[in-house]
């Protein structure tokens, strides 16, 4: 698993619920540019992050991170 791994599977999560990043960022309480940074693997999303993120698709942390 690597931060690209997860940067692809947040992305297709995101297109696949049909959100935006901006309405992404907002049901996840983040902006954006984080929600870009995280889809391009610039920056590792935090555990919370991942929580939230795996909540707004309907799906667990692992999906998210591929474990």
């Amino acid at each position: 698993m690597t931060d690209k791994d997860i940067a692809k599977r947040i992305k297709q999560y995101r297109k696949r619920s049909g959100l935006t990043q901006v309405a992404l960022g907002k049901k996840v309480g983040v902006s954006s540019t984080t929600i870009a940074r995280l889809e391009r693997g610039d920056n590792p999303p935090s555990r919370t992050t991942v929580e939230n993120l795996a909540k707004a698709f309907g799906v667990t942390v692992t999906d998210i991170l591929g474990r």
